[in-house]
């Protein structure tokens, strides 16, 4: 009864503007396994309400466990207030994705004090706590990225060309590692003056707009550039339509990642040259998996460690791994089902499915 007066009380003052977030609660009765989970915002990437808050809501009620899945719009006062009410509410599992490392450190050393149990869900929270970690191998998304780009400029053959990096937040782990992947792959090549190390700019909050703003800046201070990694769909949207402007889409090869609707439509319209396939679904299921596990206080079962360099520890982990998409496979994603047909395959873009062998 108390987690179930608690949990309206909180939904009541989200609901009144107190947080800008979204929220889904699902609370039953009696002591059923109850998990918390906190997404991070839903503009730097339109994967977290379309496929994580889908696929985690799903497994959880399969499961049967009592399950309250917040968003923290990119708040991090939000984001602390959220973990605080999951906590005092009794969650068995604290499953975050944090804004900043720093934020989401507090939190899961609230949440371990409380002994409660902790997820870090897609992105590491450096020095923190956290019992279990659930992502991709990002560094193996960032190799797929400048293997992408690689191939995209042999094919456009594009020589000597210089290489603008829109990298994501540098608050993000994940971003970093997405850069020493690809930078694993490019290095070489500028050493060898193959390529040209041109303008490389993290782009704060993973903002679309402000990536936009600052490729902009990158274009005018070097119109010769020949080649774009942008972190992800939306950063590489940003640098597209800039390119647009200047009658360059589609002759400047530009990467991405996440296999969003319009990441595959940028892919079939030929503007971007590759993305990266991160099925979420399997990500989701593996960290409902452990979560039901953890709240049910059984063994959770990982299949790799990873090293925290800050918090100078292992973190029993599981990584799943990661597929490029060029328009020779976009039919992947979608027969996956992980994008609807629907989504990509609009207006102008129908006759360029079929011809992608999308039917």
């Amino acid at each position: 009864m108390r987690r179930g007066i608690l949990s309206l009380l909180a939904a009541s003052f989200v609901a009144a503007g107190g947080l800008a977030a979204c929220t889904e609660h699902v609370t039953g009765t009696g002591d059923r396994p109850r998990i918390g989970v906190i997404l991070p915002d839903s503009k730097s990437s339109a994967r977290w309400e379309t496929a994580d808050r889908k696929y985690l809501s799903a497994a959880f009620k399969a499961a049967g466990v009592d399950y309250e899945i917040q968003n923290a719009q990119n708040d991090k006062s939000a984001f602390t207030t959220l973990a605080e009410q999951m906590i005092t509410q009794g969650v068995d599992v604290l499953m975050i994705v944090n804004l900043d490392s720093g934020t989401g450190k507090a939190v899961l050393d609230k949440a371990r004090n409380a002994g409660v149990a902790t997820i870090d869900y897609d992105r590491l929270t450096l020095g923190g706590s956290a019992r279990y970690y659930v992502s991709f191998d990002n560094m193996q998304v960032g190799t797929l990225q400048g293997q992408g780009l690689v191939r995209c400029l042999a094919d456009a053959k594009i020589t000597k060309p210089v290489i603008a990096e829109l990298n994501g937040s540098q608050t993000d782990n994940n971003s970093t590692l997405f850069k020493d992947g690809y930078d694993g792959v490019l290095k070489p090549r500028f050493e060898s003056g193959e390529y040209v190390k041109g303008p490389d700019q993290w782009i704060e909050e993973w903002d679309n707009t402000r990536a936009g703003t600052t490729f902009e800046q990158m274009l005018t201070a070097q119109p010769n550039i020949g080649g774009v990694i942008a972190a992800n769909d939306g950063l590489a949207n940003a640098a597209i339509n800039v390119l647009k402007k200047q009658g360059l889409n589609g002759r400047i090869p530009v990467t991405g990642q996440d296999a969003t609707a319009q990441g595959l439509q940028n892919i079939l319209n030929g503007d971007q040259c590759m993305t990266v396939y991160k099925d979420v679904r399997r990500e989701a299921a593996a960290a409902a998996k452990l979560a039901i596990n953890l709240a049910k206080h059984e063994t959770g079962v990982t299949d790799n460690k990873v090293y925290d360099p800050l918090g100078k520890r292992y973190i029993d982990s599981i990584l799943l791994g990661p597929k490029a998409i060029t328009r020779d496979n976009v039919k992947d994603v979608i027969d996956d089902g992980y994008v609807a047909q629907q989504d990509v395959c609009t207006g102008e873009f129908a006759a360029k499915c079929l011809a992608a062998g999308i039917k």
